[in-house]
């Protein structure tokens, strides 16, 4: 039976009478936990209620939370962008994970979603942790995870941060050039080192090569240099690129990889482990990718080489979890001026809508991650749509057209350039935008005095990832 879960990051008036044996429970500012409600619906045989749908569970929260504001006396801040996270969906992506590939662990890159419930519920399933920069170290060091399930998956290091990372006994951290390596020499030679190489990035949203990786003509000497500075070389790296959308690409970085063990080996290193780096998406490409992956691995890295095999992935757990909803805060009516003054026809309005969050905000993943977040109408005219035909925009030429602009006052924040729907939006609506919880509220900024902190509202429609966050 699925006991679903709703979590907040402040108190808030909930009402879940609706739902069958649900357990609510919200998240004070001190990180308590409190059981709210535990109730069944009289008469009803409960061993047979299957219990609400992951939708479901997300839709009543976006629901109870734009429903409990009033609009015309709340305070301010009240109606600010909000988020509904099912760590449901992440437990689902982790088993999907497993499912196709089993040989590979996984070592979440933090910069992609530092959500604390999501770290937690990962950390939780065994995962590792990549991190980039000393904050990221310590707050993963800071749930308890050990720090041997931490890479500092940065090639190019302050040196501060090496000190720290040598102090807190995170080992294992990449490098791509001969001063990064005399650096480690200075600071941290007790380090567990990953060359990272270069890749064929070219069909990823976000390009990586351009920064990192070191070319294979330079391995050699890198390894060499290595040795002669007796530092500790246990395995190589890659990154095909974020968002990669080549399976290809994969496959050459693995037969690369695998000729810099046979360097490494000359050079008198015993390699453990291969990193096969992120570019993990969470649609429905990530069977294929992972397929060609999998079958690269297996021929170049059999199970029985005794090699190791992790990889970095973000937007694949995080992605698909988090639904982001935003309020309508102005409306402008733009109508096509020299047909009314031809007198021939009256054409319908279209409109440009301003809501509370933008480029700046948590729709930076349109800038810095080449996404293009889909509109859907939550709540119009007093109803709430969600999860209906009426909220999702309109291939055709009918409906109402909006353009749809973030709050600042640059005039490059602009999240729509247009769309329709069926319904005529108004100040005090609100749009929902599924997919949000990779490179959103991480990126997010607070130019023109905007909060980048939002409340997430968690639901856990998935029994397992409740037990294990003993909620």
């Amino acid at each position: 039976m699925v006991m679903p879960t709703l979590l907040a990051d402040r108190f808030v008036s909930l009402d879940y009478t609706e739902l069958t044996n649900n357990h609510v429970f919200l998240k004070s500012c001190n990180n308590g936990y409190f059981e709210q409600h535990n109730h069944h619906h009289l008469g009803e045989h409960h061993h047979h209620h299957e219990g609400p749908t992951a939708k479901e569970l997300i839709g009543n929260a976006l629901r109870q939370r734009v429903e409990s504001i009033d609009h015309e006396d709340c305070e301010p801040g009240e109606e600010d962008t909000f988020f509904v996270a099912d760590l449901g969906e992440v437990y689902r992506q982790h088993l999907r994970w497993k499912m196709n590939l089993p040989r590979v662990k996984p070592f979440y890159a933090v910069k992609c979603n530092p959500d604390p419930m999501l770290l937690k519920l990962l950390a939780a399933l065994g995962n590792g942790f990549d991190c980039a920069s000393k904050a990221e170290i310590e707050q993963v060091l800071r749930m308890g995870v050990d720090p041997s399930r931490i890479i500092y998956a940065q090639p190019c290091k302050t040196n501060s941060y090496v000190r720290y990372v040598a102090q807190q006994g995170v080992r294992a951290m990449t490098f791509d050039n001969a001063d990064e390596l005399r650096k480690i020499a200075r600071f941290y030679p007790e380090a567990e080192l990953y060359l990272r190489i270069l890749t064929d990035d070219t069909s990823s949203l976000c390009r990586l090569s351009m920064k990192f990786g070191a070319s294979l003509d330079s391995t050699d000497g890198l390894l060499a240099l290595a040795r002669d500075l007796n530092l500790n070389v246990v395995g190589v790296s890659f990154h095909v690129g974020s968002g990669a959308s080549d399976p290809s690409a994969f496959l050459k970085a693995v037969r690369d990889s695998h000729m810099v063990f046979q360097q490494a080996a000359s050079c008198g290193f015993s390699l453990k482990t291969l990193d096969v780096g992120g570019g993990f998406c969470a649609d429905n490409t990530f069977e294929q990718m992972a397929g060609v992956l999998r079958e690269a691995l297996d021929e170049y890295f059999p199970a029985h080489s005794g090699i190791n095999l992790i990889a970095e992935p973000g937007r694949f757990y995080a992605s698909a979890a988090y639904t982001l909803a935003c309020n309508v805060i102005a409306r402008r009516t733009i109508q096509d001026t020299a047909l009314i003054n031809n007198g021939t026809t009256t054409p319908d309005p279209s409109y440009m809508l301003y809501v509370n969050d933008g480029l700046y905000g948590n729709f930076s993943s349109i800038m810095f991650d080449h996404q293009h977040p889909e509109a859907k109408v939550l709540r119009a005219g007093g109803q709430t749509l969600y999860d209906t035909p009426a909220a999702n925009g309109m291939d055709d030429r009918s409906g109402v057209e909006y353009s749809i602009w973030g709050p600042t006052c640059d005039g490059i924040d602009r999240i729509t350039e247009s769309i329709r729907f069926p319904v005529v939006l108004d100040v005090g609506d609100w749009l929902y935008f599924e997919d949000m919880g990779a490179y959103t509220k991480c990126s997010a900024t607070t130019f023109n005095g905007f909060s980048n902190e939002h409340d997430v509202i968690y639901v856990c429609s998935e029994p397992g990832a409740k037990a294990l966050l003993d909620l």
